[in-house]
């Protein structure tokens, strides 16, 4: 593995000399650190395959626990529903 390969996108690699070579990595980074930022559905993806993850580890090392978190984001949900749909009819 180089060092480029092993540094992320949004870095500047340090060492460059050449003004224009150091403004094209400034810029090259920047742009890519927008397009993490800015990339709305790639960072919920993540985050909902994280969350994923990490509520399987859960569900396997407590299955009652797990059962009872569903439950309880299902009366959570089911509430909000109703909530709202009680101030719409009215």
């Amino acid at each position: 593995m180089t060092n480029s390969e092993s540094m992320p996108r949004t870095a500047v690699p340090a060492g460059i000399v050449d003004p224009v070579a150091s403004a094209r990595a400034e810029l090259k980074a920047a742009l890519a650190a927008i397009e993490v930022k800015g990339n709305l559905p790639r960072r919920l993806e993540k985050a909902s395959t994280r969350a994923a993850a990490k509520a399987r580890v859960f569900a396997d090392r407590n299955p009652i626990g797990a059962i009872a978190a569903a439950v309880g984001v299902a009366a959570a949900v089911g509430g909000a529903v109703w909530a709202i749909a009680r101030v719409i009819s009215r």
